[in-house]
């Protein structure tokens, strides 16, 4: 099929199951991702990943966490609570462990065994947020104490994710490479913090006086791709620069404006197409063949969070049910999980069976969230 045609079907498909999966209560990205499966490869084969589909999706990811960076706030990261850092820190450990022994176990190398685990440590809670919402739990205790330890979860996530790109480029899992290339993330971020934040704000003053439309938010897409260019030059994820550039933009007085536009970009076409093309990346036949694995993997990121982030809970002196509330509440995997798969699979760490894995752990843990939120609120 024409690479226009592809595209015109997956904006469509994007659209009309993300509208499906919210009104079923579900995050839109999962309807994206089943959308994907449907119209990929393992079912109708309507649509293949051709390099034209393929640059599109590439671009989405590195919008999609430039976006993260852009709605980041800086001084509530940094005042984030010794109870959230606590929660993040063994919701991030714990689960990074049991996947990683448990990919071993069944036989899988190395360094698959540490991207199962590294894909393990990300939470998504735009699903645990909205349902808190409704259940009017976000401003509580428990409800704060998720979204601050979800910040902390996702540069743990994208440090983690960095780490093991390295590793994979450089071919060796020793100590001292681990150490030398959380050297050069810290590096790259205290060098761009503090040469780049200077740097940004001056180049979107200086668009200001270029009086083209869009000036301003083009200049914005620009430092996104340069900062994913100068990562990928210290050999880290262009991911990894992206997000440090939306950190940047967020601190510069246009930072409203450029949200808004590159919302409007990112989810009218490059994001949308990145996650359906997760699901047409993904074998599904294949899961005939490991589905035992594939069902102990997401058992694996169920227990593994909760336990990680209640003993937390439990530590820093909340409630037991509190701890487990907390617990529940970090359990959803989803954008920064598929990324990762999505990036294994890219460097060749992974093939197409491996990749089927973590996208199931995905649907199933949105899948049974709400469920155990509900279920965990109901015990007070």
């Amino acid at each position: 099929m024409d690479v226009f045609l592809e595209l015109a079907l997956i904006l469509v498909v994007a659209k009309l199951f993300g509208y499906l999966t919210v009104r079923l209560g579900f995050p839109a990205a999962l309807g994206q991702l089943i959308g994907g499966i449907l119209i990929g490869p393992s079912l109708l084969g309507l649509v293949s990943y051709d390099e034209g589909v393929k640059l599109v999706a590439e671009l989405g990811v590195v919008m999609l966490l430039f976006l993260a960076g852009l709605e980041t706030d800086i001084e509530e990261f940094k005042n984030v609570g010794v109870s959230a850092l606590i929660v993040a820190l063994l919701g991030v450990m714990i689960p990074f462990v049991l996947g990683y022994i448990a990919a071993l176990a069944w036989g899988y190398s190395n360094i698959q065994a540490l991207f199962m685990g590294g894909i393990l440590t990300a939470t998504s809670v735009g699903l645990t947020t909205s349902i808190l919402m409704e259940m009017k739990k976000l401003r509580t205790r428990v409800g704060t104490t998720i979204l601050a330890a979800a910040v902390v979860d996702d540069v743990l996530g994208i440090i983690i994710l960095t780490v093991l790109v390295a590793i994979n480029t450089k071919g060796s899992v020793y100590p001292g490479d681990v150490f030398l290339i959380l050297g050069e993330v810290v590096l790259f971020f205290f060098l761009g913090l503090l040469l780049g934040s200077p740097a940004v704000k001056e180049a979107l003053r200086a668009s200001e006086r270029i009086n083209l439309p869009e000036t301003i938010t083009a200049f914005a897409i620009a430092i996104m791709l340069f900062f994913a260019y100068i990562a990928e030059q210290f050999q880290l994820a262009g991911i990894t620069g992206a997000y440090l550039a939306g950190l940047l933009v967020a601190g510069s007085a246009e930072a409203r404006e450029i949200t808004g536009k590159t919302l409007t970009i990112g989810y009218s076409l490059f994001i949308p197409v990145f996650l359906v093309s997760i699901g047409v990346e993904t074998d599904v036949h294949v899961l005939t063949h490991i589905g035992l694995f594939a069902v102990v993997y997401a058992l694996i990121a169920i227990v593994s969070k909760m336990a990680g982030c209640g003993i937390g809970g439990i530590v820093m002196k909340f409630r037991p049910i509190e701890a487990l509330q907390i617990g529940v509440g970090m359990v959803p995997r989803m954008e920064v999980a598929l990324i990762m798969a999505n990036i294994a699979l890219r460097e060749g760490v992974f093939d197409r069976g491996l990749f089927s894995i973590p996208v199931s752990m995905v649907i199933i843990t949105t899948l049974v969230t709400p469920f155990l939120l509900k279920w965990a609120f109901s015990r007070e």
